[in-house]
């Protein structure tokens, strides 16, 4: 501070600006500093918001872990439970990340804000057929020459045990075989498992 005044000299040059006219000036000598301020808050926020994240690709696949879970509006738990998953092992995506909260997508579409330690990384899929009435075959060996040891509805759910990138084996109650990887939903077309 200077001259006794007790405003310091940065306010008073913008009270003299100001008087003068000349606060058009003066914004204009300030703006890139306060957009590039704002620019580094921004970032700062991001960069806090990923360091609380899992760290682990998004999108991607998960499971249901428990025979109870609650799906939310939005990622904390003053959020409403919009529904409730009631099916161990339910493949989910994981389609964002907000700190240990996960928004999931299953395979009707339906979306909603999931605790991370109610998912499960190990993999599953569910058949999904273009009609509920078709079956799809399940065979010995990852080749449609092969011979056809099960047959699946739509919404039957399987462990996912290996994807080739157009076939998958997977296994469940009373099956154990390869699937053609475009009648899942729980595996990304082309994705490679061992």
């Amino acid at each position: 501070m200077s001259g006794g005044s007790g405003v310091p000299p940065g306010i008073r040059a913008m009270v003299m600006a100001f008087r003068g006219g000349g606060l058009i000036d003066l914004w204009g000598k300030l703006a890139p500093a306060v957009l590039l301020a704002l620019a580094c808050a921004a970032g700062a926020a991001q960069a806090g918001s990923d360091a609380v994240t899992s760290g682990l690709p998004v999108p991607r696949f998960v499971s249901i872990k428990a025979d109870r879970v609650n799906v939310r509006g939005g990622p904390d738990k003053d959020h409403d439970v919009t529904y409730i998953y009631t099916r161990v092992g339910w493949p989910v995506e994981i389609t964002a990340e907000f700190e240990n909260w996960r928004r999931v997508r299953d395979s009707d579409g339906s979306e909603g804000w999931v605790y991370h330690s109610m998912l499960s990384g190990k993999r599953t899929a569910v058949v999904q057929l273009k009609a509920k009435a078709d079956i799809a075959p399940i065979y010995a060996k990852a080749e449609a020459q092969g011979a056809v040891t099960a047959q699946l509805q739509s919404g039957v759910l399987g462990t996912l045990k290996q994807c080739t990138g157009t076939w998958c084996r997977i296994a469940g109650d009373g099956f154990d075989g390869w699937i053609q990887q475009n009648k899942l939903w729980g595996v990304y077309p082309g994705e490679k498992l061992e």
